[in-house]
């Protein structure tokens, strides 16, 4: 049954325009973050390490993750959508078993995450292979910056699942979307800025991702593996309480 409800999820994913026109975005966004650091490596008063030097490569390469918060809008807007177009009714009738249905969106979006992840990364590595080497840079596949490459898609993989339990949970579309982003953009910025709040950021999501994906870490951060697991953690939680809030309430 799950199988048969992963192929409608995507069914539904791939009859709509706003994944293609948030994979454009990710794209945008990360070549673009890509292409500014590429332009001010080197120089004295930017203090970006130079063109040609290892460590370039690897803030270059993480440029990726910075697309997690269109990621987890696409987990948002696949959950709730059920609500905001008024089918979670006939999906539930469908599907009486309401926790195989969010299973299947979890499954759905955290596989079509993966082609979203490769095509940021894609674009990623062109900006820095192209506009890297005209200006003298070059990119080497060392262990260390595939490793980045994989920590960028496994976190932008999962931000899509917890998107799909914060979707499950909050069930208003433009309330979910705003209210994370708020807290990405807003809440988390100010924790970390905060002293007293400071040591608690490396335990959030954002710092989770920093850890795993930031290649110029601070002193207060987690160890990348350390953080992997951390973001996994909330992507497991997102998708259990997700999975129990849709299975208990009623469906207004």
């Amino acid at each position: 049954m799950i199988p048969q409800l992963v192929r409608s999820e995507w069914t539904k994913l791939l009859t709509t325009r706003v994944w293609i026109g948030l994979l454009v975005a990710a794209c945008a966004l990360a070549g673009g973050f890509t292409a500014l650091l590429t332009a001010f490596a080197g120089n004295a008063e930017s203090g970006l390490p130079p063109i040609e030097s290892s460590e370039y490569q690897q803030i270059a390469l993480a440029n990726g993750a910075n697309v997690v918060g269109l990621s987890l809008i696409l987990g948002i807007i696949g959950m709730t959508q059920e609500y905001r177009h008024r089918t979670a009714t006939p999906t539930f009738l469908a599907s009486p078993r309401r926790g195989r249905v969010v299973i299947a969106k979890l499954a759905a979006y955290a596989v079509a995450s993966i082609p979203f992840a490769l095509a940021v990364l894609a674009v990623t590595v062109l900006v820095i292979v192209v506009y890297g080497g005209a200006r003298g840079g070059h990119l080497d596949w060392t262990a260390d910056n595939v490793e980045v490459l994989v920590r960028c898609g496994l976190a932008i993989v999962v931000y899509a699942i917890i998107g799909v339990g914060v979707g499950a949970l909050l069930r208003n579309q433009v309330g979910a979307i705003v209210g994370t982003l708020v807290y990405l953009f807003v809440v988390e910025p100010v924790v970390r800025g905060i002293p007293a709040t400071a040591p608690a950021y490396k335990w959030l999501p954002g710092g989770a991702l920093e850890a795993m994906t930031a290649t110029l870490q601070g002193p207060d951060l987690l160890a990348g593996w350390q953080g992997a697991l951390v973001l996994l953690g909330y992507g497991l939680v997102a998708a259990v309480l997700g999975t129990v809030f849709a299975v208990r309430r009623d469906v207004v």
